[in-house]
This record gives structure tokens, C-alpha cells and sequence, in this order.
């Protein structure tokens, strides 16, 4: 175990029985109320990433915006937002996926993603894998590539890097429960 990954387990605060019983619940706010741990893990996804050329990252909706963005910053490229049906003012390309219980529906702005574009797709939380996958399928509907994954924590247990190793085997995650 890494430094990084050290610090992280020791602020993930984990809160039983949320949102409903049964869940253990993986809180990244007490690592966001630590500003030199949060340049850390901005680092350590750069560190990451420096044999991944990338064109543009593409956060989800809404904790993937945390880290993605200061990300983009960092690597001086843009910053995608990927959002829940019906938040985003300008014409859009959806993309509906099923869930354990119901279904979502995730889009993008239209003129995001150029033809050829190498997108890192990010998020806080890799769990089974289902919205990640969405977002790159919204890439390719552009013409994009998936140049990587990238999350703070993945619950290993659901087996969600099964289900994006066909867009792309690079998944970098910060912690692994």
C-alpha cells in the first residue's frame, strides 16, 4: 500500500446503513476538508495518467466534478461534464442504462466530444460499473475514445472493472475496498 492510499484509507470515513440498510457507504468529504490531501490526490491521478495522452476528462455527475475538474487543471485539457437527463441548457446526446433497480439516463452536450478525441472518463466511486460505462458510451456516439477510467475509490466486490475493460483496460483507482 502506497503513501497516497495510506492517507486516503485513514480519511474515507465509512458510514454504515446509508443510503438504506445494508450498504456500507464510502464518504470522500472528510478527504475533501484536507486541502494538501486533496492536491495529493490530484497528484496521484496525474502520476497516474503519465503514460495516457488524454484530449479532455469527463466527470459524472456530481462527485465525479471534485476531482475531475481540478484534473483537467492540472493537465491543462477540458473538462466534460457528464450529467443526469434534463440539467444541461444546451442541445445533447443521452444515453439509458439499467440499474440494479429501475434505469438512469445520463447525456452530454452535443459539441463536447470532437471525432477522434481521447477522453479519461472520472468519477469518485467505481461500484458495479453501470454509469462509468454510460459516459463512455457517450463518447463514442461522438467519435470519441476512451482513453481511461479514473476513480477515487472502487469497491472491488462488484466487479465493475469487468464490465469497462471493453472500452478500455487502463482503470485507475486511488483506493480499492
Amino acid at each position: 500500500m502506497n503513501d497516497l492510499e495510506t492517507r486516503l484509507r485513514n480519511a474515507i470515513r465509512a458510514v454504515p446503513d446509508f443510503p438504506k440498510p445494508g450498504i456500507l457507504f464510502r464518504d470522500i468529504t472528510p478527504v475533501m476538508e484536507q486541502p494538501l490531501l486533496s492536491l495529493a490526490v490530484v497528484e496521484g491521478f496525474r502520476d497516474a495518467m503519465q503514460t495516457i495522452p488524454v484530449d479532455a476528462i469527463a466527470g459524472i455527475e456530481s462527485r465525479g466534478f471534485l476531482y475531475g475538474m481540478p484534473l483537467a487543471l492540472r493537465l491543462g485539457v477540458p473538462f466534460i461534464t457528464v450529467r443526469k437527463k434534463g440539467k444541461l441548457p444546451y442541445k445533447t446526446v443521452s444515453y439509458k442504462y439499467d440499474l440494479e433497480y429501475g434505469s438512469a439516463e445520463i447525456e452530454m452536450h452535443i459539441d463536447s466530444v470532437k471525432p477522434g478525441m481521447r477522453v479519461l472518463v472520472h468519477d469518485d466511486l467505481l461500484a458495479t460499473g453501470g454509469t462509468a460505462a454510460a459516459a463512455a458510451e457517450l463518447v463514442r456516439m461522438q467519435g470519441g475514445e476512451v482513453a481511461a477510467f479514473s476513480f477515487l475509490i472502487e469497491l472491488s466486490f462488484l466487479n465493475g472493472v469487468e464490465k469497462l475493460r471493453s472500452y478500455n483496460a487502463d482503470i485507475i483507482r486511488l483506493v480499492t475496498y
